[in-house]
């Protein structure tokens, strides 16, 4: 029956990314994603949240809270990682700046298949990644579809338009998926975790990262959200590709990073949401 469930988890996932790039892809144009990454402050912005400062949070985090090491390993693995195929739809229930969150989820890719092979050996000596590993992954399920999209939208209109909502309610849909999977799927490893320290750790990193983000995403509430949820929805599937290419025998490493995972959507869907439904009762901003 686990495997079941695993299988069903993984293709709910893989429906869920290729989906949302899609329908991201078909909702925007290359000019409105990089248009917000122009603003050179801003983008330094969001380099210093995600690749100093969180990493930061979670080295000192594990310094205070008394960490088995394998656990240690698995939440600096997240804190390294970022550029979630989630930031767009958080964005969305946010009512955030939704092209903004599409530029920094690619700008955030990239950086972490450069940045992770670089600062993970000096974190966690002994370890070794392979930037095509991650690499590889990223662009085929989430660069690819999203230039797809884009493509289409741009060349054939009437096809984008008649296609935006299927792949909308299949991005939604999949999402539910994934969410009552994983919760099925690693209720009994999160329970096992009581007691660790891990779900401290994991919370705190995430409401640190989530505090990080949106105080440096500048006056507009649209970027500030923006900012805030993808500082705090960290990059699982590169997490986990290093976690398999280096901790294949020690379970607790995965087991943080899905633990993390779980946290991770529980916490800032619900805190989307809430932004979204204060932020309908104002007028929209776009300004970054």
């Amino acid at each position: 029956m686990k495997e079941i469930i695993e299988v069903l988890a993984n293709l709910s996932t893989l429906v869920f990314v290729i989906s949302s790039m899609l329908s991201l892809g078909l909702s925007l144009t290359v000019q409105q994603i990089l248009e917000p990454l122009k603003n050179i402050g801003l983008v330094l912005r969001v380099l210093l949240a995600n690749f100093v400062l969180v990493p930061l949070v979670a080295y000192l985090l594990k310094s205070v809270i008394p960490l088995d090491h394998s656990l240690a390993i698995g939440l600096i693995l997240l804190a390294t990682a970022a550029g979630a195929p989630f930031l767009p739809k958080l964005a969305q229930a946010a009512k955030g700046n939704i092209a903004l969150s599409v530029g920094m989820m690619v700008l955030l890719m990239v950086v972490t298949v450069i940045y992770v092979p670089v600062v993970l050996p000096w974190l966690l000596p002994g370890v070794q990644v392979n930037p095509l590993d991650i690499a590889r992954s990223l662009i085929i399920l989430m660069l690819i579809p999203l230039a797809i999209g884009l493509f289409v939208n741009a060349r054939y209109d009437d096809i984008a338009h008649s296609l935006r909502p299927m792949m909308t309610q299949a991005s939604s849909t999949s999402l539910l998926a994934v969410f009552v999977l994983m919760l099925v799927l690693n209720i009994n490893s999160v329970l096992e975790t009581i007691g660790s320290g891990a779900l401290l750790a994991a919370i705190i990193l995430i409401i640190a990262s989530a505090v990080i983000g949106y105080f440096l995403g500048g006056p507009s509430p649209g970027t500030r959200s923006v900012l805030g949820l993808g500082t705090a929805q960290r990059n699982i599937a590169a997490a986990m590709v290093v976690a398999s290419g280096n901790f294949a025998n020690d379970p607790n490493v995965l087991t943080m990073i899905l633990v993390g995972a779980l946290l991770m959507l529980v916490i800032l869907m619900p805190l989307a949401g809430e932004i979204g439904k204060r932020s309908s009762r104002k007028r929209p901003e776009f300004i970054v």
